[in-house]
This record gives structure tokens, C-alpha cells and sequence, in this order.
């Protein structure tokens, strides 16, 4: 039997509307949404174990996106023939709804929890991810497990001074500005954005436009929900952490923990003091598991390292709030590679390289949502010895995507459209204590200006963070973060920019404490933390070299129209070949519209242009109505091939031969005849040029 199917609207502002369904699919999870917008659907659930997991302080929160290439019609590549490991996209959906679904669990739920989300059928007008966010919050929301609140996540872009909600992906590459907020009825819980240097105030009135579009969406699932009638379960929800010091206890780690931080150690020395601490205080509580001892460590450990901070108005290194790391560059800093620098901030550290490609080298994009080619992209590795850890190498992890991404995001911006060059940066982390993407985008910038790419301006990026008093509603807004502050507070906020404004952002909390005036307060410290660092940055190189390195390939691009393709590639490749072989160089041809997109590549200048040369010598630019000499090189039923010099051909048809009605082409014309034509123009059909010689 059939069961009954329950649905809720969510009403946009621009007539189009999204429906979440629950009743029918996948009834055996403890909560499923089949959500719809256009011919885009959606389907997510969401399981939770029955046990808590043995050894953990955190939420062991799985999520699985996943775009079927039948949501397009489309049978997957390769020899199994079925989706394989995730893509970069798919990675970045899932980090997004990660982001903003962890803040609304309560502190001490430590069961298992997967959350899978299928994309079933895609409408290219309409982009799936926040909408995979929607559902995840949904089936969280009507199941019985214990999520506080519903939250939403909705993406805008600006087009003509206006914000477009939830674009498709055409409209998205024609905007200059693409923000993706997260939150829920009372807080923004996430952030991620990609712009073309926008002002701080710009970036706060879209998140209010965004939270506002959120909270529609929050009332609709508050509404399934009461159809529903779901119960929270009520025992996982009042889990506690057990307090296993005594007074003792706390007065002795109170005591150490005051010591060590009042000595502003290194991160290294810190860290062992800390351990050596732990060590201690586990010899003295024997009758507890060792888990159990160092989580609540861990707790008292924070909660005092806190409470210090805003007793002294210092912070673990022994900095003010608003002081920014020591910082130390170097660029050229590898003679060999295009290009070079290295950034150190404090106990951060970025080494970036730069390579100079052809299109040949364009990463392609070849997704469900997106088939694109990217001439810019960059790629981030952190080392485990970064934080003197050491751990196995397997792959690139989802947080290195991430983290890329962003540093990608904040400099694509400023690299101009006429740059003929693929660009790949490697950035590796050698060394990190806060904020290794931003000093990314830092060392990245300063390894193009090395490179000499006539970048649009420098771009510096800083990490602020936010921690709150929960008791006495004090906040602490922190310049150019530490890892261990990371831990220890309530917000991370990555924002990269020029001197002119905001190219990129991402933020993300812990618990929900923001709104639009903490918001405000925060992103005017982050604009003079990262003016500081630009001023530093261009103490090394002011500006983008003038001239590549010796040993960076020259490129000289340029286009012809399309018709003049065939002579200068000629039979089976053998023109462009013979020019590639007398010049040294590489030739590489694209059809672009109407026009052929012809890019030289090689490490001399002189051999470059003469490949320039000797293909504009096989291109024949005519003049409409002008007359002109060619040779008939052979006859066939309805066309004359033409030889207006070596190498240059164009055909004569049947039709502008003679005004006069005639049976054989060769009554008029023989092969290796002179003959002269007069020019019409191109033929709109075909692109192909019109001769005659109707006229002679």
C-alpha cells in the first residue's frame, strides 16, 4: 500500500519554488527528503547508529554527495562504467553541508550519523548543492535525532546591481560576484564566497539578503516537521559529560596551564609542556580510562586558556589581539621553476611554484553540472611534517581541495582575460600554526608577480577569529589566528583581497553567535590586517616583473577566420608540421566560432616570430570588390580550385563563371590556366570566401 505523501512549497521571489516531499522513499532511514526545484531533484537521508562510538570527542558526522550521470542522461566513462571515486565538486558540496550542519548538534553526541544525498535528476537552469544542503537539514529536522534547529544554505549572485537567487550555472559564469551563505533562523553559520574586489559594506548587505532567503526556507521545514509530528529523542539529547576532576585536581592544572602561557612558548614547546601536563595528571587519576581523562583535559585546559585571555588581553604567543605575526618573503626563490616565493608569517609557511603551460595544458572540467576548461588552477599539499606529525601519504585530502580551492577563488580574479598562458601554482605548507591557506594566496600572488604575469593587483589574505563569553557576553575579535585559537574559539574567518577590496571569503563556527553587527566589527579588522600584509608583500616586489624568466616558454597568440585553417594545417597536418619543425616551436589550433585561435609556444623569441610569419604568409586577406590573379590548380563537377600563391587556395563555383548557360566547366576554363576574379565577400553558411569571374 501506497503511503501518504507529505510536501511543503518554499515560494522565491522570482516565480520559481521548491518542494520537499517525505513518506514515500526510503522509509527505513530515520529520515528521507526528496526535494525538487525545476527538474532538479534530490534525494537525501540520514541514519544514526544505535551506540554511542567507543573513544571519540567529537561528532562522527559522515556526508555522501553524489551526482549519477543518469540525472543527465549520460552513461559514465571508463571501463567499469559506473561513477567513481568523488570529483572536486562533489567534495566541495559535501565540505559546504558539513560546514553548516555540525554547529546545530549538541556538544556530547558522539554516535554515528551518515548522511547520503543522491542528485537523481539535474536541470542545468538550477545548481543542486545548496538545495543538497536544504534536504540534509530537512531529513535531520523531521527525523527523531537530536539536531536543535533547521538551517538553510542559499547561493547569490549580482548581475546589473541586482541579487539573483539560487542561479543556474550559465548565469553564474556571467557574474562578477558569487556568495553561498549558510545559517540558521538566528546565526550565519557559513560563508563562501568568490568576488571581484568588493567593498566590505557590499559583502554585509548580501549576507543579509542571504539570511533572509534562509529564514523562508527554515519556516518551510518547521512546517513539514508539524505535519509530521516528530518527537526528538529525548535520551541522546540529555547525554552530559561527566566531571572526573577534583578541586585538587583543577587547582594543580589551573596552576601549570597559568605558567606556561604567561611564558608565551613557541608552538612546539607549548605543545610538550601541555602534553607533559596531561601526563601528570593521568599518573594522579588512575580509576578513569584514558579517554575519558584527556577529554576532560582538553575542556579544563580550554576553559582556562580562555579565561586568561580575557583577564590579560594577551593571547597564547603573547600578542594583542590585533597584532599580526612577524612576516619574512622571498621570491625567485627556485632559479629553474617560472616562477617562485616563499611567505612566512610567525610559524606559517607557504612555498608556492608557478608553471607557465599551453592550452594544451587546460585542466578540463568534464562533470554531471559542468563541462568547462580552466586555464588557471592551483593545486595545495600540506605536509604532515608541517606540524611535525608524521602520517601516511594517500591521496589529496578533502580539506586540501578545500583550502585550494579558496586560495584558487581569491586570485583567478586579478589574472587578465588576455593572458595567453595556462598557469598551474603548487603551493606546499612547510610549516603551519594558522591560516596556511591565506598564506597560500599570499605566496601565490608573489609567485606570479615573480613569473611576470601582469597580474590586475596584489592580493593578500588574513584568517580572524571570533571567541565569545557565553556568561558575560564578551567577545574577542583575533587578527591572524593560531592554530591552537582555532581550536579554542567560535568562528575562522578567511578573508583574501586587493588594496580595492574582497576577492574571496570563507567562514565558517562552531556554535551558532553570529549576526550582522559581529559580522561588521569583524571584517573591518580583516581589511587592516590585510592592507599590513600587502605593505609587507610589496616590500619584496613592488610590482609583477616586466619580463618572463629566460627559461619560461614564450607564447604569442593571435586569431584568423576559420576558412584559412585548412592551408595553413594542409594535407594530413603537413603544413603546420614543416613549420613547427624549421622553427622549434609548438602549434596549437582551436575553431572558436567563426574565428581559428592559432597559439605559438617555444623558448625563443626569434623562432616564434618567424612561426608567426610563415603562417600569416599561407593566410590571404582580401578586399571586397578588389580583382585578383590566380592559377587554376584543378577542375571538379561544380567547383574550380584556385592557387593564389603557394600554399593559399580558396574555390570558384559553377555559378560565377559566366552569365551564360555552358555544359562543361572545361569549355571555359583549363587546369594551370591564369584567370583573373573579382572578391565578393564570405558566404554566411558556409564561412567560405566568394569569388568570381563573371566579369572578365
Amino acid at each position: 500500500m501506497r503511503k501518504k505523501l507529505i510536501k511543503e512549497t518554499i515560494f522565491l521571489n522570482d516565480g520559481k519554488y521548491i518542494t520537499l516531499e517525505t513518506g514515500q522513499l526510503a522509509k527505513q532511514a530515520d529520515g528521507s527528503i526528496l526535494i525538487r526545484m525545476g527538474n532538479t531533484i534530490l534525494l537525501a537521508t540520514v541514519v544514526i547508529s544505535k551506540e554511542e562510538k567507543e573513544g571519540v570527542n567529537f561528532l562522527p558526522l559522515t556526508i555522501d554527495y553524489r551526482e549519477k550521470y543518469s540525472a543527465i542522461g549520460k552513461i559514465p566513462g571508463g571501463y567499469l562504467k559506473r561513477e567513481g571515486r568523488h570529483t572536486e565538486e562533489e567534495i566541495m558540496t559535501m565540505r559546504l553541508i558539513d560546514r553548516v550542519l555540525r554547529p546545530i548538534f549538541p556538544k556530547y553526541l558522539y554516535k554515528d550519523i551518515q548522511i547520503l544525498i543522491s542528485l537523481l535528476s539535474y536541470d542545468k537552469r538550477i545548481l543542486p548543492d545548496v538545495l543538497a544542503c536544504l534536504a540534509a537539514s530537512s531529513a535531520l529536522y523531521i527525523s527523531e535525532i537530536p539536531f536543535k534547529k533547521p538551517v538553510a544554505i542559499v547561493r547569490i549572485i549580482r548581475r546589473n546591481n541586482s541579487f539573483i537567487l539560487n542561479p543556474g550555472i550559465e548565469q553564474l559564469k556571467k557574474s562578477n560576484f558569487e556568495l553561498i551563505i549558510g545559517g540558521s533562523n538566528s546565526s550565519i553559520l557559513m560563508i563562501e564566497g568568490e568576488m571581484k574586489e568588493i567593498s566590505e559594506l557590499e559583502l554585509l548587505k548580501a549576507i543579509k539578503y542571504a539570511h533572509k532567503h534562509i529564514k523562508s526556507q527554515i519556516s518551510a521545514q518547521k512546517r513539514l516537521r508539524k505535519q509530521i509530528k516528530t518527537k526528538t529523542n529525548q535520551r541522546i539529547h540529555s547525554i552530559q559529560k561527566k566531571n572526573i576532576f577534583n578541586k585538587k585536581i583543577i587547582k594543580f592544572i589551573t596552576k601549570r596551564i597559568k605558567q606556561i602561557f604567561l611564558n608565551s612558548y613557541s608552538k612546539s614547546k607549548r605543545s610538550d609542556k601541555l602534553e607533559n601536563l596531561l601526563k601528570q595528571v593521568k599518573k594522579k587519576i588512575l580509576q578513569c580510562n584514558e579517554n575519558e581523562v584527556t577529554n576532560s583535559y582538553n575542556e579544563l585546559k580550554n576553559k582556562i586558556i580562555l579565561d586568561i585571555m580575557f583577564k590579560t588581553n594577551k593571547r597564547l604567543d603573547g600578542r594583542k589581539f590585533n597584532k599580526i605575526r612577524d612576516i619574512w618573503c622571498n621570491v625567485d626563490f627556485l632559479p629553474v621553476v617560472h616562477g617562485s616565493a616563499l611567505f612566512t608569517r610567525g610559524e606559517t609557511q607557504a612555498l608556492s611554484t608557478l608553471t607557465l603551460g599551453s592550452y594544451s595544458d587546460v585542466k578540463k572540467i568534464d562533470s554531471v553540472i559542468e563541462q568547462d576548461k580552466q586555464k588557471f588552477y592551483l593545486h595545495y599539499n600540506f605536509n604532515p611534517f608541517s606540524t611535525g606529525e608524521i602520517r601516511l601519504v594517500r591521496g589529496i585530502s578533502r580539506r586540501e581541495i578545500g583550502h585550494g580551492n579558496l586560495a584558487k577563488r581569491a586570485l583567478k580574479n586579478i589574472i587578465p582575460n588576455n593572458n595567453p598562458y595556462t598557469i598551474r601554482i603548487v603551493a606546499d605548507v612547510l610549516e603551519s600554526n594558522g591560516s596556511s591557506s591565506m598564506a597560500t594566496v599570499c605566496a601565490s600572488t608573489l609567485a606570479l608577480m615573480d613569473a611576470g604575469i601582469p597580474i590586475l593587483r596584489p592580493v593578500a589574505g588574513i584568517s580572524v577569529g571570533l571567541i565569545l563569553k557565553k556568561s558575560t557576553g564578551e567577545q574577542i575579535v583575533l587578527s591572524d589566528i593560531l592554530g591552537e585559537e582555532d581550536s579554542l574559539g567560535d568562528m575562522d574567518f578567511k578573508i583574501a583581497g586587493t588594496n580595492l577590496g574582497i576577492t574571496a571569503c570563507q567562514m565558517d563556527v562552531k556554535v551558532e553567535c553570529l549576526n550582522i553587527e559581529i559580522l561588521a566589527k569583524i571584517l573591518v579588522k580583516a581589511k587592516i590586517g590585510r592592507l599590513f600584509i600587502l605593505r609587507k608583500m610589496l616590500k619584496t616586489i613592488p610590482n609583477h616583473r616586466q619580463f618572463l624568466k629566460p627559461h619560461s616558454p614564450k607564447i604569442y597568440a593571435f586569431t584568423i577566420p576559420k576558412y584559412f585553417l585548412g592551408s595553413i594545417i594542409g594535407t594530413g597536418g603537413k603544413q603546420i608540421n614543416e613549420i613547427q619543425n624549421e622553427t622549434n616551436t609548438s602549434i596549437f589550433i582551436e575553431e572558436r566560432n567563426n574565428l581559428g585561435r592559432i597559439e605559438i609556444i617555444g623558448k625563443k623569441n626569434e623562432e616564434i616570430k618567424k612561426a608567426g610569419i610563415l603562417i600569416k604568409s599561407r593566410i590571404f586577406f582580401p578586399k571586397i570588390g578588389y580583382i585578383y590573379k590566380a592559377k587554376i590548380k584543378s577542375i571538379k563537377d561544380f567547383l574550380v580550385f584556385l592557387e593564389f600563391s603557394k600554399c593559399i587556395e580558396s574555390i570558384l563555383h559553377i555559378y560565377e563563371i559566366n552569365f551564360k548557360k555552358f555544359d562543361s566547366l572545361e569549355y571555359f576554363l583549363k587546369i594551370g590556366d591564369i584567370i583573373y576574379v573579382k572578391y565578393l565577400g564570405v558566404d554566411n553558411k558556409n564561412g567560405k570566401m566568394i569569388f568570381s569571374n563573371k566579369y572578365f
